[in-house]
């Protein structure tokens, strides 16, 4: 044993060796409570322009991290790894760059797919389909892209939720829930089978139709949201596998969006929508960015005005429902589910607040010229982790508004 950890000391010893830059990254939790899973994210390029492998430690002790190259050129942009910090609690961590070798390995805490229907072996069951993508674009004229792909579009998850979105014009987040934290998306494929039920997996807990669901975003055209139609393309692709965080990405190329002032207007715009999960997070980030500046343009997002659901809206940037309806139109086959839906969109953002109505609990957005970012949250009731009343996922939500607006502060020092 201790002839093996020598050797391992020489590995090590020899990476460093290799190391470009060794930094000292300083996380702070400025606040009261103390914060878990925390992502720290670092742009390399301003430390070292052509990263293979990083080691990330924290008084000696390895700490997982991810390198993601996000606009797929071959070289990573952002280092990532997760942090747990105490409350009025500062941890320094030591992140060594190397220019030579290749990304460490760890155990995943996240997943993404895309796949399609393999019509060669028509015996796969529903739940093993294994004809794997990564990336899919589609004309604007494509007749229907519902089906292209096995359930439905890409789809990702953390340990705590499931999401798919939907390869349409809607573009709609659908959701999976769980009984338990694990992943589940490769085994199941958002299509449990009786004998994965019986052993504790989730299934699908919404039924979306044409509303937002979780967060969809859409157009605006002064009284009503529009679907992202019509398109010259639009595209799926998954940019990061883990192990600490998920991305995805829809793009929709040409897309006349409506202009409030003028809906004849023969504009077009391009939009790319990246959604981020990390691992121990019910919540998933959602950044949008535009080809150019669209501050003339209003869009709207929200949430499914769930049957019955109980509604809550700060009024300022934070607006959720609790209720309960069945998933499928088949109600025989399914049960009904109760979850919890939530939104979040920074104050600056939003143009008005709309009433709800039958399908949505609807916001109208603005673009900071050519982007704008907010989150979307959810839980289920079978979690045996989450909640379980309106109330207390609705007290749950207050807290998460607060350490969203105050999220830990990183200082970078390179040693």
């Amino acid at each position: 044993m201790k002839r093996f950890l020598s050797f391992a000391l020489l590995a090590l010893v020899g990476q460093l060796a290799q190391g470009q830059k060794v930094l000292e990254v300083s996380v702070s939790n400025t606040t009261k409570t103390a914060r878990t899973a925390q992502p720290v994210v670092l742009p390399l390029k301003s430390y070292s322009p052509d990263v293979k492998s990083a080691l990330v430690t924290l008084e000696g002790v390895e700490v997982p991290c991810q390198l993601d190259d996000l606009n797929q050129d071959e070289v990573f942009d952002e280092l990532c790894f997760l942090a747990d910090v105490d409350k009025k609690q500062t941890q320094t961590y030591t992140v060594t760059l190397f220019s030579e070798g290749t990304p460490r390995s760890y155990p995943a805490r996240v997943y993404a797919e895309m796949v399609l229907p393999n019509t060669k072996n028509k015996k796969l069951k529903k739940n093993q389909q294994n004809n794997y993508i990564e990336s899919l674009t589609a004309r604007g004229d494509a007749a229907y892209t519902y089906n292209v792909q096995h359930h439905h579009g890409v789809d990702f998850e953390s340990e705590l939720n499931g999401i798919r979105i939907y390869f349409d014009a809607r573009q709609t987040l659908d959701l999976y829930g769980k009984y338990h934290k694990q992943l589940e998306l490769k085994e199941t494929q958002f299509y449990t089978d009786d004998e994965q039920k019986a052993k504790g997996y989730g299934d699908d807990v919404l039924w979306v139709g044409q509303t937002f669901g979780l967060g969809a975003f859409r157009g605006w055209d002064g009284s009503h949201p529009t679907l992202v139609e019509p398109v010259r393309t639009r595209t799926q692709r998954i940019i990061s596998y883990g192990p600490l965080r998920t991305i995805v990405e829809v793009v929709d190329r040409g897309w006349k969006a409506p202009l409030v002032t003028d809906a004849s207007s023969d504009k077009t715009i391009n939009m790319t929508l990246r959604y981020t999960q990390y691992a121990d997070h019910h919540d998933t980030d959602i950044d949008v960015f535009f080809n150019k500046d669209v501050s003339d343009y209003r869009f709207s997002s929200g949430i499914i005005n769930v049957k019955g659901s109980q509604e809550f809206s700060d009024k300022c940037g934070l607006r959720a429902c609790w209720g309960t309806d069945y998933p499928s139109t088949d109600t025989l086959k399914w049960s009904r589910e109760t979850v919890g839906l939530a939104i979040y969109v920074p104050s600056k953002n939003i143009v008005s607040e709309e009433p709800a109505n039958k399908d949505n609990y609807t916001y109208v957005l603005k673009a900071d010229g050519r982007s704008l970012s907010y989150k979307v949250n959810y839980c289920s009731d079978k979690e045996t982790f989450g909640y379980h009343s309106a109330k207390d996922w609705f007290n749950y939500l207050k807290v998460w508004k607060r350490e969203v607006e105050n999220p830990v502060t990183v200082t970078v020092n390179e040693k």
